[in-house]
């Protein structure tokens, strides 16, 4: 589990370092959504790209049998990009990491508490509850 949290906490700098890199673009270009589109197309063709180094390429012939809720994630990651981008330059980067982790803490609990799509059903402890509420203290001490 220690390489897992190592891995997924240089994801969150990666995030960190996305926002600001894309708003740039976002400036370059004089529009955020174009930004966010480009970023993604350079994601899709480095992940296309190691798919098919990894040996993975027919996995996309795959793509007609997979429920089509499962392409909404794609939509979900547009808006998180143009978010980042868009609110970036308002916020700062402190107060937009907080919000992002602050808005995953929330929907995690629901889905958690839920096991909601796909996911195992996971016990809502006050533990966990105060986690999601520090997270929402240093968003509003990001602010002051």
């Amino acid at each position: 589990m220690g390489w897992a949290i190592l891995a997924v906490a240089l994801g969150g700098v990666a995030i960190a370092l996305q926002a600001p890199i894309n708003a740039a673009l976002g400036r370059g270009l004089g529009a955020p959504v174009p930004a966010a589109a480009v970023s993604f197309g350079v994601g899709f063709a480095v992940l296309f790209l190691v798919s098919l180094l990894q040996g993975q390429g027919a996995a996309f012939l795959r793509l007609g049998q997979v429920p089509v809720w499962t392409l909404v994630g794609g939509v979900l990651g547009a808006w998180y990009v143009f978010a980042a981008v868009w609110g970036v330059a308002s916020l700062g980067v402190v107060t937009l990491v907080a919000a992002l982790v602050f808005g995953q803490m929330a929907a995690a609990l629901v889905i958690d508490a839920t096991g909601s799509l796909g996911m195992a059903v996971r016990e809502i402890t006050p533990t966990r509850i105060a986690a999601a509420g520090m997270v929402l203290g240093g968003l509003v001490l990001s602010r002051l």
